[in-house]
């Protein structure tokens, strides 16, 4: 039972970090049918950018405290991605919006190389150490044992959810979004400017995408030029796993896919005494991506819809 709870606790950290990955490909998908293959790699710059800040700091100014300077580091990464995201949507993928699928598909994948390669030639290819900011002292909880960190990674993630979902469905920019995903040039002729919108959804990813990061990083202890690759590729199967396009099912597929590969690797590793588990726990992502496009292809909570015309 300990066991249990232990795994469930895991499940739900890394479940959270996946949800506000897949939030930011589900947003563009809905409404410009992109799927943002480089998304996973501004997650890798939110989080590489803040350990810079973060040891900089910590070098000339020692005396501030662990909480303070991961807030500093962590909005002003935030700019930063969402700046970079910005660009990527208007350099890369606007002058392709009416192009064939394949075209912005390719350009996403080739985007996703360009910004690892630049990373690692600016941040070195080594594995780098991630600061401990938040205390480590471990907190025991019905015999199963969780974290500072990972207390912050599920309150953050709480209030990020809870601030995206009155954004979209009590704000003016919201209505614009859901107009816009409905159809772009009738919200054009209701007064809606599409590429503002576009632009605000690439901003709004990026931001969700780097607090996933530099909680990731805070919550693993280690940053390099790659690390966004598998976890964008897993929220992805996330964001397929709940619906594509649906918000909720963004989050019920980050959430379920977090625990099933928590418990089966967890479970997996008591098993075989240890020879197997949290070494294979990328299998269970990946099983999970063919048994949903094979029995439900919409997804969990998707609806099977016509082409847009």
């Amino acid at each position: 039972m300990e066991t249990l709870l232990q795994q469930i606790i895991n499940g739900l950290v890394l479940g959270s970090m996946y949800a506000l990955v897949a939030l930011g490909y589900t947003m563009v998908y809905g409404i410009i049918n992109l799927i943002n293959f480089a998304h996973g790699e501004v997650l890798m710059v939110g989080a590489l950018t803040s350990w810079a800040i973060i040891v900089k700091a910590q070098e000339t100014m020692p005396g501030v405290p662990g909480w303070l300077l991961l807030l500093v580091a962590l909005i002003i990464s935030c700019v930063v991605a969402a700046t970079l995201n910005f660009a990527i949507e208007k350099i890369a993928y606007r002058p392709l919006r009416n192009s064939p699928k394949l075209a912005p598909l390719i350009t996403a994948i080739g985007m996703s190389i360009l910004l690892q390669t630049l990373a690692m030639i600016i941040f070195k290819p080594n594995y780098k150490p991630y600061p401990t900011l938040l205390p480590a002292a471990p907190i025991q909880f019905a015999g199963a044992v969780i974290t500072t960190t990972q207390i912050v990674i599920l309150a953050m993630t709480a209030i990020s959810l809870g601030v995206l979902t009155y954004l979209v469905n009590y704000t003016r920019l919201g209505r614009a979004m859901r107009a816009t995903s409905e159809n772009p040039r009738v919200a054009a002729l209701m007064g809606v400017k599409p590429d503002m919108v576009i632009s605000a959804t690439f901003v709004i990813g990026a931001v969700l995408a780097t607090i996933a990061g530099v909680m990731y990083a805070s919550n693993y202890g280690t940053v390099q030029h790659t690390m966004g690759f598998l976890p964008g590729l897993k929220a992805f199967t996330a964001a397929v796993f709940g619906g594509i396009g649906n918000l909720a099912g963004a989050v019920v597929g980050g959430i379920l896919l977090g625990l099933i590969e928590s418990i089966g690797s967890g479970y997996l590793g008591v098993l075989t005494g240890g020879v197997l588990g949290s070494h294979y726990s990328d299998i269970f992502a990946f099983i999970v991506l063919i048994v949903v496009l094979t029995l439900r292809p919409s997804g969990l909570l998707g609806e099977r819809v016509a082409d847009r015309a």
